[in-house]
């Protein structure tokens, strides 16, 4: 792993320093055994390990005797301050103050690089998210899952992958007919027929198809409503499916969000790749033929059961050209294909994986992302949405309500998969109690105190990072070491949500000591020093933010 971490280096030097220690007592081949991390809990030093409890099989050594001894001898190397045997036998480390600063320079030196790593080994990766259906406008689920497969590529670029975005256009199955339905039902009654008695239960009611039927009326006066027959379905439906696409370009623009490629699933189709993915999995022996239709043999890879992949009136399901669309993706040299889908296709993990599988690709290389529930809570009132009744919040009214960079934070400070409830009332704060404008704060504050130093500049005083002793200067200089750890670590779990965490804990940390310290009141020595300091935790704060999709204002 190639990362610059001050962090990282001392966890590399620790580990190779144990080893070293434990050859020395005649212990060889125990590095599997070592790991540095960083502590669970505040007070137990700036890494620990638990070597000596993990080797103690080995050693024949009590645990607690080990780390007293690999303590007690640690050699003076610049790095390490202090070692304490802790516990039932842990060794925690407390490293050096004047070694962690040069943190500082490392990032004013390096701002736009600091964070990039390597760990990704420019492995091509395609993120399939959002993907909403063409027939209706973008609901806030599809913008949860916006912003974590945007961060996502954003993180994952910084991290050494190179990450593309691609949105999937589902416009070549039934529901695009069934929006030209719909359409056509609205179109007669604006030429006075009652619809309403006789509306189809899986036909979309919702006034949004009122507004398209009424667009269409402008865009095409030369045909007269009358002319528009059951015929007109497939017309009415492809028409309908541009202009939601167009409405999701514009929102998901707004909301700073842009996609390498619009995939349709009309190319497939007119490409006959379903069929051929049919074709290829018969040969391969996968196919079996039973009760008038095509199955899937997905048992034999670890799916629940077999999967119909044509029905007996010869019709495909949904998921052959899915199938065809994931043999797309692989065939088009990507290493990793990461998918986001919704809290409602838990089922359609095992089947996707098994038909990857089957078609000779790495089902490990699959990873299938489900974005959790999103509830919207006005006050304390739950707002119902329900797509199919017309009733829900589309995405674009809530990025109007809350706003963008608040909708992102709150879309992302949370693991993807898991439910959750958006709190309109605390986005719309201006307060330390809404995090978004918590860590916009930390910026703008140390915005705000480089401006007035810039009015009064010290000239050529130097900048000296041993003045930097406090422990709150300490704790600021710890978290500026780890970003780079949190990025990539953010990068190969596929974690986002590790950014916004670690964003708050370094806002918390530098308001703690904006509150105990007057930088500018202080003499220009340390005046510069933390100057340096704040200026680093600005490039973070900026970098972090940028990861996530949300700017960081000068003023506030």
């Amino acid at each position: 792993m190639t990362v610059f971490s001050r962090m990282g280096e001392a966890q590399i030097h620790i580990a190779q320093s144990l080893d070293r220690m434990l050859q020395d007592k005649g212990f060889a081949e125990l590095t599997s055994y070592i790991s540095v991390d960083r502590p669970t809990e505040e007070g137990h030093g700036d890494l620990t390990s638990n070597v000596a409890l993990k080797v103690a099989r080995i050693t024949k050594i009590a645990p607690k005797a080990l780390a007293a001894e690999l303590a007690g001898n640690w050699p003076d190397d610049g790095i390490v301050e202090h070692v304490e045997a802790a516990g039932a036998g842990f060794l925690n480390f407390t490293l050096h103050t004047r070694w962690l600063a040069e943190v500082i320079n490392y990032v004013r030196v390096n701002r736009e690089r600091y964070g990039v790593s390597d760990v990704g080994h420019s492995a091509r990766v395609l993120i399939e998210f959002v993907s909403a259906n063409p027939v209706g406008p973008m609901m806030i689920v599809n913008g949860r899952a916006a912003a974590v497969g945007d961060s996502l590529a954003r993180i994952m670029n910084k991290a050494g992958y190179v990450a593309h975005r691609e949105f999937y256009v589902n416009d070549g199955g039934n529901q695009v007919l069934t929006l030209g339905h719909a359409l056509w039902l609205r179109l007669r009654e604006m030429a006075g027929e009652e619809v309403e008695s006789t509306w189809p239960e899986n036909v979309y009611p919702g006034a949004y198809v009122k507004d398209v039927a009424e667009q269409w009326r402008r865009d095409h006066p030369e045909l007269p409503l009358e002319q528009l027959d059951e015929q007109s379905w497939e017309l009415l439906g492809d028409w309908g499916a541009k202009v939601f696409q167009k409405q999701h370009e514009t929102v998901l623009r707004q909301f700073g969000v842009e996609f390498d490629r619009w995939f349709h699933e009309k190319e497939l189709r007119e490409a006959h790749a379903p069929e051929a993915v049919i074709e290829r999995l018969d040969r391969l022996g996968y196919i079996m033929n039973s009760e008038g239709a095509r199955w899937f043999l997905s048992e034999q890879f670890g799916d629940d059961k077999n999967r119909v992949m044509v029905k007996s009136d010869g019709t495909m399901t949904y998921f052959v050209p899915d199938a065809a669309y994931h043999a797309d993706k692989f065939d088009r040299g990507y290493q990793y294909v990461i998918d986001l889908l919704g809290p409602d296709h838990h089922g359609y993990v095992g089947r996707m994986r098994a038909v990857v599988e089957a078609l000779g690709y790495p089902a490990d290389r699959l990873e299938i992302l489900i974005i959790g529930l999103v509830r919207l809570l006005n006050g304390t009132e739950l707002v119902r949405m329900s797509k199919r009744k017309g009733s829900f919040v589309p995405l674009e009214d809530l990025i109007a309500e809350a706003g963008v960079d608040q909708a992102r934070y709150f879309f992302l400070e949370r693991a993807p998969e898991t439910p959750m409830d958006f709190d309109l009332d605390l986005a719309k704060l201006h307060d330390a109690k809404n995090p978004v404008y918590y860590i916009q704060y930390a910026g703008a504050r140390i915005h705000g105190i480089l401006r007035q130093w810039q009015d009064n500049p010290d000239g050529t005083v130097p900048v000296d990072l041993s003045l930097l002793i406090m422990p709150l200067e300490r704790s600021l200089m710890v978290l500026l070491s780890r970003f780079p750890d949190v990025i990539a670590r953010a990068a190969l779990d596929r974690a986002p949500q590790f950014v916004p965490r670690y964003l708050t804990d370094l806002a918390a940390a530098f308001h703690g000591f904006y509150r105990e310290h007057r930088i500018l009141d202080e003499e220009p020595g340390l005046r510069q020093a933390r100057l340096a300091l704040i200026e680093a935790v600005l490039i973070v704060l900026t970098t972090g933010l940028d990861l996530l999709g949300i700017s960081l204002p000068e003023r506030m």
